[in-house]
């Protein structure tokens, strides 16, 4: 017959034996579970910060953003109106030039050629006054949309946002 006494104790040694597993099953899940964050240097390179106050317009700089590079086009008044101008429904990978930029005077792109992957060359060598693949002879106009060439596809927008009239953060902050 069991008495009380050995009743609790069983209760006790049931409680603590559950507690002890409880600590264990959380104390090796932890690291498992933190392995998933990104690492410091991952997210030192989820935004790049660039000042454009001093890009003249007509001037393009190349940045790199994640390790790749990316251009950034100050327009003048002739490249946003060839590129507003043109019928984007004829197009391989048809995009109106408002949906590829958040201002006119700025275009932001990946600076990799959507067919291959090659870095097309600066702004004005291309048959549509944009960029061209010097890989395979993809053309690109002054809103990065393929027009003539193998490419696929117009050259990648990643995200980016204004911060001021002189700051542009390209990426989303992770965390």
């Amino acid at each position: 017959m069991v008495n009380e006494h050995d009743e609790n104790r069983r209760d006790f040694l049931v409680m603590a034996t559950g507690a002890v597993g409880v600590v264990g099953v959380a104390g090796a899940a932890w690291p498992f579970i933190d392995s998933w964050s990104p690492s410091a240097d991952v997210l030192s390179q989820a935004t790049t910060e660039v000042g454009i106050g001093s890009i003249a317009e007509g001037q393009m700089v190349t940045v790199l953003w994640q390790g790749k590079p990316v251009f950034i086009l100050h327009r003048n008044a002739e490249q946003i109106e060839a590129a507003k101008k043109s019928d984007s429904s004829d197009l391989p990978d048809p995009a109106k030039d408002g949906e590829r930029v958040q201002k006119d005077e700025w275009l932001v792109v990946m600076a990799i050629c959507t067919h291959l992957g090659c870095v097309p060359q600066p702004i004005g060598t291309g048959d549509f006054g944009g960029f061209l693949c010097p890989c395979h002879g993809s053309h690109y106009d002054t809103s990065g949309r393929i027009r003539k060439g193998p490419a696929p596809r117009n050259l990648e927008v990643p995200y980016y946002e204004f911060k001021d009239d002189e700051t542009l953060i390209i990426g989303k902050a992770i965390g």
